[in-house]
């Protein structure tokens, strides 16, 4: 009996240190840029596996992000945003381009796949004028993969205007969990900090 207690504290202990590994190696970093909250989560990787694959076979594949902010206390959010970007390969210069789809949309060309999706978090940037100096912050951040058959056209494109991808569209997607065979990454949060304490360097993961 003591020998099997002794393997269960193992195993508990084993599932404890990878968890905790898990939670350290997926780290949301916030920083100021004038008035804008920035964002960068450099251990967070989303353009590995299937969706790799896929634009390695020459496919385009969407990612949708969303970042929340809350402000003052944990159940008061200031700010949501969401976006799409479209992610391709290129064989010949071993490059990745990424389109945001959001108003304003923008395009980054000739990128590494760690520039690409820094980029991309980049674009999700929040405007946090009045915000105090002194008020706790929460942020968190959630990533899917898109497997380009939504709305039964190539990556959604029945809700993509002229301007971009319909917003509506990505609310509603946030408001389903993911599918357990979606590729997806987070919830990832970090906080509380304030913009004073960015501001003078401390910056949080």
């Amino acid at each position: 009996m003591r020998v099997r207690t002794i393997r269960l504290w193992w195993v508990i202990a084993a599932f404890l240190s990878g968890l905790a590994f898990a939670m350290a190696a997926e780290e949301l970093i916030l920083s100021t840029q004038e008035s804008r909250l920035e964002f960068a989560a450099p251990r967070v990787h989303f353009l590995v596996g299937k969706s790799l694959e896929r634009l390695r076979n020459a496919s385009e594949v969407p990612f949708d992000f969303k970042v929340t902010l809350w402000s003052g206390t944990h159940s008061h959010v200031l700010r949501e945003a969401q976006d799409r970007f479209v992610v391709s390969y290129d064989l010949w210069e071993e490059k990745f381009s990424v389109t945001k789809l959001v108003t304003p949309r923008r395009t980054a060309r000739h990128l590494t796949d760690t520039a690409a999706e820094a980029w991309c978090l980049q674009q999700m940037s929040m405007d946090v004028t009045g915000v105090r100096d002194n008020e706790p912050l929460w942020a968190r951040l959630e990533i899917r993969a898109q497997d380009g058959k939504e709305a039964g056209l190539p990556f959604g494109r029945g809700n993509i205007t002229d301007s971009g991808i319909s917003l509506t569209s990505l609310i509603e997607i946030f408001s389903r969990p993911a599918a357990t065979t979606q590729p997806h990454w987070g919830p990832i949060e970090t906080g509380p900090v304030t913009l004073e304490e960015l501001r003078r360097g401390r910056r949080r993961g």
